[in-house]
């Protein structure tokens, strides 16, 4: 029997997981203040009076709230921006209709995947930023269909995999744990990537919100620390927070948080996917014990993972 949230609404909140957040944070599921419900009920209440019907369950409108420091006129804003972004790109349906066929080609350049779950639960998102070559990746695919492949591996975020996770941990996870490799990467590769880094950050930060739980950024080349704290003033204190920068020692500190069983080798861990991890997408998501059919659109939660200053991971 999942865990019930105080305050939800039975015309949109239809969920099959747990629904409280394990950490008594102010502002998450389940340890809300009466001022937060109240600013829950009015987000919806203004929303549906604007024609919405879809995503506007507490979890979701909790998100957008959190994401605005529960100013509920910045939230609606938000959460109508992300729904015409969401119908300009078509985003329902998405993940039914795109195939990536591409996509062991140009994970030879850019592997970005998914694999397991850390000490807590959360799906564990793994990227290799070293081996990106823009140029010679336009000749597989293209930038339009990249940018589809991250918003359809943010959709399979929402769902099957966080509700997977949240039903075999027994309780509601909302974010992920990413791994960024920056071996290999050289200031001259920077600006090749910076328009497709840009607007993947953007998709994630604007339309996907809270999605991240922690970040590390591992082989961080020399000279990286000193770089971040430059801009970390720039950043919400929330997020700094969530981000941990490695040298090459990094092991014993992801030790911490991933077990070595899910972690692949190539970073230490003992997991060989038949395959390649990049590929097995492993996971509860994968386990029949823990996946339900998804639900309808409009019942379903909404939300999801590219750059440092985005609060959530780029996608597969």
């Amino acid at each position: 029997m999942a865990q019930q949230v105080k305050n939800f609404d039975p015309k949109y909140d239809h969920h099959d997981f747990p629904t409280t957040a394990p950490d008594a944070r102010s502002g998450h599921p389940g340890h809300t203040t009466e001022e937060q419900d109240a600013k829950v009920f009015q987000l919806r209440t203004m929303l549906e009076q604007e024609g919405y019907t879809d995503r506007l369950d507490t979890l979701t409108l909790l998100r957008f709230l959190r994401a605005r420091k529960f100013n509920v006129e910045a939230a609606k804003a938000m959460f109508i921006e992300c729904e015409k972004w969401r119908k300009e790109f078509g985003t329902n349906g998405l993940v039914d209709n795109f195939d990536y066929v591409e996509k062991p080609k140009v994970f030879a350049y850019y592997p970005q995947y998914y694999h397991k779950t850390d000490k807590d639960g959360r799906p564990v998102y793994i990227e290799k930023l070293g081996k990106i070559d823009l140029n010679a990746m336009y000749k597989i695919t293209t930038a339009e269909r990249m940018l589809q492949n991250l918003v359809c591996e943010y959709e399979k975020l929402v769902d099957p995999r966080l509700p997977a996770c949240s039903r075999k941990a027994g309780k509601l996870l909302e974010t992920c744990c990413t791994i960024m490799d920056l071996k290999g990467v050289g200031v001259t590769s920077i600006p090749s990537v910076y328009g497709y880094v840009r607007q993947a950050s953007a998709i994630s930060q604007n339309y996907y919100p809270e999605r991240l739980g922690k970040l590390y950024l591992i082989n961080a080349p020399w000279g990286f620390s000193s770089a971040f704290s430059a801009v970390k003033g720039f950043l919400d204190p929330v997020t700094v927070e969530k981000i941990h920068i490695l040298g090459s020692g990094y092991q014993s500190e992801l030790f911490g948080q991933i077990p070595k069983e899910n972690l692949p080798k190539e970073f230490g861990g003992t997991c060989e996917c038949e395959g390649g991890c990049e590929f097995s997408d492993a996971g509860p998501w994968q386990e029949p014990e823990w996946t339900r059919p998804q639900q309808p659109e409009g019942e379903k939660t909404d939300g999801a993972p590219a750059a440092v200053a985005a609060d959530a991971p780029a996608a597969a």
